[in-house]
């Protein structure tokens, strides 16, 4: 009787250890809200060529009065008023310089536009005015070149890290373009730390910490300034486990800090943005399917302001959406 009882003890034990590990990991899991969710302000555009309007639009940059708009199937920028009224375009379908071949993410730095130029593999500098200024990278596979940028964060010394998409890497340039480093091994698709499935964006904290949104493994890498992996966020274990609860994705596809240094992602296919502490902290989410005010067709893009306002790239419904914090004026 003794020889029987000790593995129903045993089998106790661990249904106890196993209930306590489950209540531990949903809090983790399944994280509340900690801030009040964002309210819906305004929206413009409409599909079309025209000033204004948009044939899928996918990346958007500000600064204190602009909202600069990648309008990606017409080969163009287009800039707004931070009230959605047009001020003026540029760019055209081609490969020289100016021209355009499906433009992504957007970074303003030092009074200068970077354009994830996507098919024309290589990133593009433009004034604000939008005078074209230069460009960096070339196609390929080697150091320094690349296939299909999606986005680009901007160091204070002029550094570039670059999304190199189907490269499955993120590339560290200095600001003519010459090889420093990479994470990601060329060309293949991982799931582990330090690698990627189709990474889509990055951006840079002002301590030089850097994230990266992991595409298609549904999360977000964090790399210190030194070059190290310091942490990921996304679902469990953060590991390509997509889903639509709070803190977890379906595709990443932008990420972009606020004034106070908090992360927004956009959730491409859970038709949303979420907001995020620097640690991965869950704080907060807004946006839900459809057409109407407030609601998305596939969130592919945002952007904060200084005073604190969001501005998304509303990708299927083919315009620009603005949103404030719930106690602000």
């Amino acid at each position: 009787m003794r020889q029987r009882k000790r593995p129903l003890k045993f089998l106790a034990l661990a249904t106890v250890v196993g209930l306590v590990a489950l209540l531990a990991g949903y809090g983790a899991w399944f994280p509340s809200a900690q801030e009040p969710a964002y309210v819906f302000v305004d929206a413009w555009g409409e599909p079309g060529t025209g000033p204004g309007q948009f044939r899928d639009p996918t990346g958007i940059a500000v600064t204190d009065n602009e909202v600069f708009v990648s309008d990606a199937r017409n080969a163009r920028i287009q800039v707004f008023d931070h009230d959605g009224r047009f001020l003026r375009q540029f760019g055209a379908p081609g490969e020289g310089l100016g021209q355009l071949g499906r433009p992504m993410n957007l970074t303003i730095s030092n009074d200068e536009l970077y354009v994830a130029d996507y098919w024309n593999d290589r990133i593009q500098v433009f004034s604000l005015e939008g005078k074209p200024l230069r460009t960096i990278g070339r196609s390929g596979q080697g150091p320094g070149e690349l296939n299909a940028p999606g986005g680009v964060a901007v160091a204070t010394n002029g550094d570039l890290y670059v999304v190199d998409f189907y490269n499955q890497r993120i590339q560290h340039l200095d600001p003519e373009g010459r090889f420093i480093e990479q994470w990601g091994t060329t060309g293949e698709v991982g799931i582990w730390a330090g690698e990627f499935n189709y990474p889509t964006d990055v951006a840079l904290a002002t301590d030089g910490t850097l994230y990266v949104a992991d595409g298609y493994n549904d999360r977000v890498q964090v790399i210190s300034a030194q070059g190290k992996f310091l942490h990921k966020w996304g679902g469990p274990f953060a590991m390509n486990i997509f889903g639509p609860f709070k803190g977890w994705f379906a595709t990443t596809t932008s990420i972009a800090f606020g004034p106070q240094g908090s992360v927004f992602v956009s959730d491409f296919y859970n038709h949303r943005v979420q907001k995020f502490a620097p640690d991965g902290t869950f704080l907060s989410a807004f946006g839900e399917e459809g057409t109407g005010p407030g609601q998305f067709n596939y969130a592919i893009a945002a952007a904060v302001a200084p005073d604190g306002s969001v501005f998304v790239v509303d990708f299927g419904n083919h315009r620009i959406q603005k949103w404030r914090p719930h106690d602000s004026e």
